[in-house]
């Protein structure tokens, strides 16, 4: 646990709107979070709309949850095909360096995440492509669920970010066995880490919930529905809970000071559930998304 254990000044559970500084209708920096290096923005761009900001001190990606836009970095641009929804498909993506001016722009408007990292390498502007995007499925039955891998090592290099987005089918459980990454030592990497949260919504339109856990130092048992946010500096985190019915999506953004590696030890009192896994299918609902757009269907919005 880092030796400053003052409280959170955005809080452990960042509600949709609680953070917001138009254009973006979520904004967690490093000092919001109370920590160094992870920080996270959600851009809100009506139709025909645009921002243009600078990254400063942060590397960045920008990646489209629902939408396509135009990113534009001092000369250079890229166009993003992006998706309907989270659950439509994999996006592509956009890896801004630090130091630089960035335009988003969205002639059709859209909701852009833009996941951020102190860093100290500058990197150069480019394209990722949703079909470079690894695919893993873990867990088996109900523990089941997807990870795309958008900027994660060492498939996609970074200075300091780590970015994955997760799937959990309805009813299903993620992040779980619970663990923990907040020491730096033989298997764990110290990462300050964020989830994101987008949730189906049933056949009627009403919204759909989840639920994520953290436990230890702090304590959390959060309800989260789309465009909610959770805050892990340290501490046991999971189980996150898709309710039955309703799929859910997450975005896990991740830095820290040290080399740049996704490593995490089990609580160990819950440990053994992985070895139940043995012999076991997984869901066969999964995989839910891949990078081939499929037709909109509960949760998405229209195209």
């Amino acid at each position: 646990m880092p030796a400053d254990d003052a409280p959170h000044e955005a809080g452990p559970w960042v509600p949709r709107g609680s953070t917001a500084q138009p254009p973006f209708e979520l904004m967690v920096t490093p000092e919001r979070a109370g920590w160094q290096y992870a920080g996270l923005r959600v851009l809100d761009l009506p139709i025909g709309g645009r921002a243009t900001f600078t990254t400063g001190d942060e590397e960045m990606l920008v990646l489209p949850l629902t939408g396509s836009c135009d990113v534009t970095c001092d000369d250079e641009r890229v166009t993003l095909t992006g998706r309907a929804s989270v659950f439509a498909r994999i996006s592509d993506f956009a890896y801004v360096p630090r130091a630089a001016t960035v335009t988003v722009r969205a002639p059709n408007g859209g909701r852009f995440a833009l996941p951020c990292a102190r860093a100290s390498r500058t990197l150069p502007f480019r394209y990722g492509a949703a079909e470079d995007v690894a695919i893993e499925l873990r867990g088996a039955g109900q523990a089941s669920r997807q990870v795309n891998s958008i900027c994660m090592p060492p498939g996609f290099d970074a200075d300091r970010l780590i970015v994955c987005e997760v799937l959990t089918p309805g009813g299903n459980w993620s992040s779980y066995p619970p663990h923990k990454h907040d020491e730096q030592r033989p298997g764990e990497a110290r990462l300050e880490e964020i989830y994101y949260f987008e949730v189906a919504a049933a056949p009627t339109g009403t919204p759909g919930v989840g639920y994520q856990r953290v436990y230890g130092p702090i304590e959390v048992c959060a309800e989260v529905r789309s465009g909610d946010a959770v805050l892990v500096p340290y501490g046991w985190h999971g189980p996150t809970m898709a309710a039955p019915g309703y799929d859910l999506y997450h975005l896990n953004v991740m830095a820290g000071p040290g080399q740049r590696r996704w490593l995490a030890c089990d609580d160990p009192a819950h440990a053994w559930v992985r070895a139940s896994w043995t012999g076991r299918a997984v869901d066969p609902r999964l995989p839910l998304t891949s990078a081939t757009p499929r037709r909109p269907g509960r949760g998405d919005p229209a195209w």
